[in-house]
């Protein structure tokens, strides 16, 4: 951690999910000069805001994470919305950054910025093969603008711009609204809700068939930290753990721990999304000389765990009654 110790450094998007788990990364390695970035202070999508972020922070490192993102049924509603704001932050942020003398960028993007078609695994001599699959297009392009710019502002003016791409983040803290959230979250919700309140069948989109890779939100934190430490490369770098799985595999894990015993209705005339996702991780392994520690069951235990815990009054057992309202994170 020499590098980021005695730094100012900024994180957007502090108060979300990922960033959270960022900061306190960065926390436990001892960087002494994290400063954090919030919507209420910083409006990122606000070009003058952006101008006062940097005039009061005066950071040498920026870890760009703040983003306006959800599941399929966000993207579906707000296509405009997602590609406006975050093209427009991530732009923005670092052109002021290229003008106030920040020695590094580092972009975190998303595995929805590659081909719909993309051979498995995801590689980035692939990045460019296609068009991103149609119900997050608008978001994933506007990100992987952010690596198009980091490669130009590289080659014209020596900036140093990293570009990080991660994919389906779950963990403790995750975003647990229905209109909002992500496939694991969305399963733990509605399952342990069904559980408490005895229902026999649920029901959730597309077929169960579509393949995703999955990235504990620690070991996505700690990834993002070895980078903004070692890596100093303009070609875009996978950050994952390369084992693909099948949603309805996911599925049939979270209700096994759970204990829900009813079925599930996958409904047919709503989108899986992209067919398959999984990245190729090598150039992750070596450049980084790390590799993520949580497993998948492991992981979704914690989250199940934190779920009960935080967001209901009492653990889940057989059909207890007692009940609060689920919390709902904001997006920051």
């Amino acid at each position: 951690m020499s590098f980021l110790t005695d730094k100012p450094v900024v994180v957007t998007g502090c108060a979300g999910f990922l960033g959270t788990a960022v900061v306190g990364i960065l926390q436990s390695h001892s960087c002494r000069k994290i400063v954090v970035s919030r919507k209420a202070d910083y409006n990122l999508v606000d070009m003058q805001d952006v101008k006062r972020l940097y005039k009061d922070a005066q950071p040498d490192v920026v870890i760009h994470l703040a983003a306006s993102v959800g599941g399929i049924g966000a993207n579906l509603h707000h296509p405009g919305k997602f590609f406006y704001d975050n093209i427009m932050m991530g732009i923005q942020m670092m052109e002021v950054g290229r003008h106030s003398g920040l020695e590094k960028f580092v972009a975190v993007g998303t595995v929805c910025s590659y081909p719909k078609f993309a051979p498995i695994p995801f590689h980035v001599d692939d990045f460019w093969g296609g068009y991103p699959e149609e119900t997050n297009a608008p978001y994933g392009l506007a990100k992987k603008m952010l690596a198009v710019q980091s490669q130009a502002y590289r080659i014209q003016y020596g900036f140093n711009s990293i570009f990080l791409l991660q994919l389906n983040l779950y963990g403790p803290g995750d975003n647990s609204d229905e209109q909002s959230s992500h496939v694991i979250p969305a399963f733990i919700h509605k399952s342990v809700q069904a559980q408490r309140r005895g229902l026999e069948r649920i029901t959730f989109w597309g077929t169960g068939s579509a393949t995703r890779e999955f990235l504990y939100v620690t070991d996505a934190a700690k990834a993002i930290v070895l980078a903004s430490e070692k890596y100093n490369d303009s070609t875009p770098l996978n950050i994952g753990t390369g084992q693909e799985i099948r949603i309805n595999d996911v599925w049939e894990i979270i209700q096994r721990e759970v204990g829900y015993r009813g079925k599930v209705q996958w409904n047919h005339e709503m989108p899986d999304g992209q067919p398959r996702r999984c990245l190729d991780v090598q150039s992750m392994k070596e450049r980084l000389e790390f590799f993520p520690e949580m497993t998948l069951e492991e992981g979704l235990k914690n989250t199940i765990h934190w779920y009960e815990s935080e967001c209901l009054d009492t653990p889940v057992s057989g059909n207890s009654q007692h009940e609060k309202p689920v919390v709902r994170h904001t997006i920051s």
